[in-house]
């Protein structure tokens, strides 16, 4: 099958690019078979990576020397959440550095399997920075009655724990924003309270000192509760929402069904930090609404775990 002229002209553009500013190479989502010496011949002296998910795909690839394979796991995973995973796995594997500059080339409107070497999308990504950036956009699209200062606060404090950890070692956590009454009646304390008996001032999560002592709150089992103004009301709460009405993705364990199991009986926003992986998930109505990689994440970690692999305890 001959590639659309469209996507001709993004191949060279994506080389013109990579040219002039420089980028450090080029990254293509495969979908399935593809023109791949057509594709060398447009992208000529430039590095070029492939994600692909099938395992036909992999061995096709393998067969050009000029092609780096990335290998992410199949199933049926939203366009963003999988670039995410493959530049993740390019870092990992140090097929690409953490500060790298990539022009990504993918297919963007799920023209269907009919045509499966269709590329109708270009973009420019810089590692370490996108996903921050991609975060603000869509906490700004949440229907929630948490105010967005407080949201954003929250998702950093979580995305600096998923990408440092705590004292070189990795912690996940769970956090519960808003209709903080409903949520404490639907969890239970396994543990004292450590933000009992301080004020408001020296529990609101919108101050940065405040932020980095709840980093060692986050160490401890259960969930933190934030009210809607910022203020950190418990820790050490074990959730005991309902666990139906919603679908979790493979994989994912008890922390991320009591995120969304909150979230649906309620109308707060749970935000959790995997373990394993560091990944930030933001949860509301029992979904998954944003999803952020931990890029600048200190490449000591063990063997990196896709979604469908997460450590079932996170």
């Amino acid at each position: 099958m001959a590639f659309a002229p469209e996507t001709i002209k993004l191949l060279r553009a994506a080389k013109e690019l990579v040219k002039k500013i420089p980028a450090d190479a080029v990254l293509i989502l495969a979908d399935g078979p593809m023109e791949w010496d057509k594709v060398l011949e447009e992208l000529s002296g430039t590095r070029i990576l492939v994600a692909a998910r099938h395992e036909d795909d992999f061995v096709r690839i393998k067969d050009h020397p000029d092609l780096t394979l990335i290998e992410i796991e199949s199933g049926p995973t939203p366009t963003q959440e999988r670039m995410s995973l493959a530049l993740l796995e390019a870092v990992r594997s140090e097929k690409l550095r953490q500060g790298a500059e990539v022009v990504v080339l993918y297919n963007g409107i799920e023209v269907g399997e009919e045509k499966p070497d269709m590329i109708d999308t270009l973009s420019l990504i810089k590692l370490g920075e996108h996903l921050e950036k991609l975060s603000a956009q869509d906490l700004r699209r949440l229907d929630t009655q948490v105010p967005l200062e407080t949201l954003r606060a929250v998702v950093d404090l979580a995305t600096e724990i998923g990408r440092e950890g705590r004292e070189g070692h990795p912690i996940g956590t769970m956090f519960v924003v808003g209709d903080t009454r409903k949520v404490m009646g639907l969890s239970r304390p396994m543990n004292f309270n450590p933000f009992r008996g301080y004020s408001d001032e020296e529990r609101d999560v919108r101050n940065l000192a405040v932020r980095e002592q709840i980093k060692d709150i986050a160490k401890l089992e259960g969930a933190i509760i934030i009210r809607r103004d910022g203020v950190a009301v418990a820790a050490c709460r074990r959730i005991e929402a309902s666990y139906s009405g919603f679908t979790l993705s493979m994989g994912l364990g008890t922390r991320h069904a009591s995120a969304a199991a909150i979230s649906k009986s309620t109308k707060a926003i749970a935000v959790t930090v995997s373990q394993s992986s560091g990944t930030v998930r933001v949860f509301q109505n029992g979904e998954v609404m944003l999803h952020i990689e931990p890029f600048a994440r200190p490449m000591t970690w063990g063997k990196f775990r896709m979604d469908a692999l997460e450590d079932k305890k996170s």
